[in-house]
């Protein structure tokens, strides 16, 4: 049964989506069969697959408001082992529907049974909101990626996640865990970066991943072309971080599974 792993953290700009493309892409280069989800009501995984509203024939909305199955939601990509789900809400109307339906928690986590067995990872690419649909897909995932940002705002915000997440534990997922804290825009010799690492190491040293992202230009060049970095530009700085990030996190589970066996 595939571990589902939803990006989340209640700030904006620190590379949600970012890190939900290239780390799905990434994990599907390993050859890990991945389904790659977009929860988010913008829809901006859509733009970095280079999926326009013409390609897409159904997505999130559909399957919360039970008109079309999972499956039939379910897009190919470019990237033989990696599939997608677009958000396709489209319009101011759809979006506050949208919200009503994300009251039942369970939702997508019943979707989900549907198809998670078919494989290794699903990545959620959630909002930069605490409610709603973000609790919908936290109530249906084994973990939690945290990517941050050097700067004290992405510090405030993972206390912040982490208060939610005991919440979470509490009334929908007791088996929630975290994946990892992932710093992103990582910019090497700079006294933010170095100010922030370490009060994240003081805090949360063991969710700390080894994987850094570095700062880079390239992968919003390749949102622009609507591709994952590594299909852009695959021996970039970038693209190599984020193959690291999905060995890393393929590595992480074989230990977990070996340890659990």
């Amino acid at each position: 049964m595939g571990k589902v792993i939803s990006i989340c953290i209640s700030k904006g700009g620190v590379g949600k989506t970012t890190t939900a493309v290239n780390l799905a892409a990434s994990l599907s280069l390993s050859e890990k069969k991945t389904l790659l989800v977009d929860v988010d009501p913008y829809g901006s995984s859509a733009v970095a697959m280079g999926f326009t509203p013409d390609r897409i024939k159904g997505g999130i909305s559909d399957i919360f408001n039970f008109s079309k199955s999972v499956e039939y939601t379910i897009h190919n990509t470019e990237i033989p082992y990696l599939d997608f789900i677009p958000a396709n809400i489209n319009s101011i109307q759809n979006d506050e529907k949208f919200a009503k339906m994300t009251e039942n928690r369970v939702v997508l986590k019943n979707a989900l049974k549907d198809v998670r067995n078919k494989y290794d990872f699903v990545i959620l690419d959630c909002p930069p909101t605490l409610r709603g649909i973000t609790l919908n897909a936290l109530t249906a995932s084994d973990s939690v990626l945290i990517p941050v940002k050097s700067g004290h705002f992405s510090l405030e915000a993972v206390d912040k996640l982490f208060d939610y997440i005991s919440w979470v534990r509490e009334v929908s997922n007791p088996y929630l865990d975290i994946e990892g804290i992932l710093l992103t825009m990582y910019e090497q010799n700079s006294k933010v970066t170095e100010i922030s690492e370490r009060e994240l190491r003081l805090k949360y040293e063991g969710y700390l991943l080894n994987t850094t992202i570095p700062i880079t230009n390239l992968l919003n060049e390749a949102t622009f072309y609507g591709k994952p970095l590594c299909l852009y530009r695959i021996n970039s700085e970038g693209a190599l971080a984020y193959m690291d990030l999905a060995y890393e996190i393929i590595n992480k589970n074989k230990v977990t599974a070996n340890n659990q066996a």
